[in-house]
Parts: C-alpha cells; structure tokens; sequence
C-alpha cells in the first residue's frame, strides 16, 4: 500500500500546496483508480497523518517549506531525517506531521511504513490568501507530475 498525504493550510496562499496536490491526486485516482493506493488531505492535524500513515508500505507527505530557498525549489527528503518526537503539550495543534513520523514508528512499530519520502516546496507567500504564487504552481505541477508517474509504477508492482 502507497499511502500519499497532503499537508497545510488552504488559506495561507503556498502554504496550501500539499493539500493542493492531494486534491488534484484524488481527483486522478477516481479516474484512474488502483486499490493499492490512497491519498488524503490532512491539512494541518499531524495525529491525523499518523493514523492514516498506519498500515501502509509505502508514505510520502507533501508540504511546503520556508528555508530561506528560492520560492518553488523542491526538496525530496528521506522521512527519517526530518521525524521528531514532540515536545510535551496538551495542545494538539502542536502536532505536526514530523511529530506523527517519529511518535508513528513508536506507537504502531511493524504497521508504520519505513519507507518514507517528504516533498516539501518553498513558499514564497504565506499570507492569508487563496492562490499559489506562479513559482509554487509550476513546482506543485512538477511534484504532480512526478507522482503521477509513482503511482503509475506502484500500479505494476
């Protein structure tokens, strides 16, 4: 099982471009559907991706990055260098996706994937908005693309 996840905020412009492709792969897979495949938009509730991670072989999480990188630029990195465990709160909103990698692994040990890749894409504008700056946009389409071909690949396996 491939399990995809889009990550962030749809009201905070780039923020929104894992959910973004998320959405964009839902709508490919009701047209193209393969059972050994699932995509889900998370937004920004990291227990969520944790649960939805559980029992697959295979995870790869969308989101955007700010790192001071040229809007656009795409980073693909390997899931156990950017887990961390959380600190300890009682507010959940403190939960985020590199938390539900590390407490995931712990929790659920042989039914967490191990296979995990990150793609994140520089934000250029993270202010409340609706749209994707047209850096963003090209590199979600490039991301998009790139998955397609995943998919595509895990559907053969």
């Amino acid at each position: 099982m491939l399990t995809i996840i889009g990550c962030g905020n749809l009201n905070r412009n780039d923020d929104a471009v894992g959910v973004i492709i998320a959405q964009r792969l839902q709508q490919y897979l009701a047209e193209n559907p393969h059972p050994k495949v699932r995509v889900f938009d998370c937004g920004t509730a990291g227990m969520e991706v944790m649960f939805q991670a559980r029992g697959s072989e295979k995870l790869i999480i969308l989101d955007a990055s700010c790192t001071d990188s040229p809007p656009g630029a795409i980073f693909k990195v390997p899931g156990k260098e950017l887990e961390a465990l959380p600190e300890p709160s009682y507010n959940l909103h403190d939960f985020r996706w590199d938390h539900a990698l590390a407490a995931g692994r712990k929790i659920f040990l042989d039914d967490f994937p191990q296979d995990v890749t990150v793609y994140l894409i520089e934000a250029e504008n993270l202010d409340f908005g609706l749209d994707l700056s047209a850096a963003v946009q090209h590199s979600a389409e490039l991301v998009l693309a790139e998955l397609i071909t995943i998919i595509s690949q895990n559907v053969t396996a």
